[in-house]
């Protein structure tokens, strides 16, 4: 346990909450993945071949991605000025919940001003949609960061982000 508190830069206990949180979400994905492939197969029946199936394929799918967040980790750490490699982990969740969190908040505000993805063209109804995530996206980003203690992170990545779509003089401090 040392010498992941060290791999991972941890200088207190409750820092550890980000990698458990961060290896239980993969876990969860890769369940989550695998259980959708297996029944896009037609393979959704519980029975014990099926939940061996289920289990070895999930456990070869969270290596996969356990892999490639590593290695995310890091070009990542390179490019990100974080004091400590636990931040990139607590970075990823942040990214994670807001993506999610900013499309489901998305589907009943535009079921509220009456669109619909069936019956309204997808010329119209995605560019619609992209346009009410992204204020939500960005209010969520900070909003979550701050709470994984990631404010000032996640402050000067929305101004960069910003500036780069030319809203630079909205963002002088």
């Amino acid at each position: 346990m040392q010498k992941f508190k060290e791999r991972w830069e941890i200088k207190s206990s409750w820092q550890l909450v980000f990698p458990l949180l961060g290896l239980s979400s993969l876990i969860f994905s890769a369940y989550l993945i695998s259980k959708y492939i297996l029944s896009a197969i037609g393979l959704s029946q519980p029975s014990p071949e099926f939940i061996g199936l289920l289990s070895s394929f999930t456990i070869f799918l969270f290596a996969i991605l356990l892999f490639i967040t590593l290695k995310l980790f890091n070009v990542l750490e390179n490019k990100w000025a974080v004091t400590y490699r636990w931040e990139l982990i607590a970075i990823f969740i942040v990214f994670a919940i807001t993506g999610s969190t900013a499309a489901r908040i998305s589907d009943p505000i535009i079921s509220f001003l009456g669109i619909d993805g069936e019956n309204t063209s997808g010329w119209i109804y995605w560019p619609i949609r992209i346009l009410l995530v992204f204020p939500i996206y960005q209010i969520l980003l900070l909003i979550v960061g701050w709470l994984f203690g990631q404010f000032k992170f996640f402050w000067n990545f929305e101004k960069k982000m910003l500036s780069r779509m030319g809203f630079a003089r909205f963002l002088k401090d």
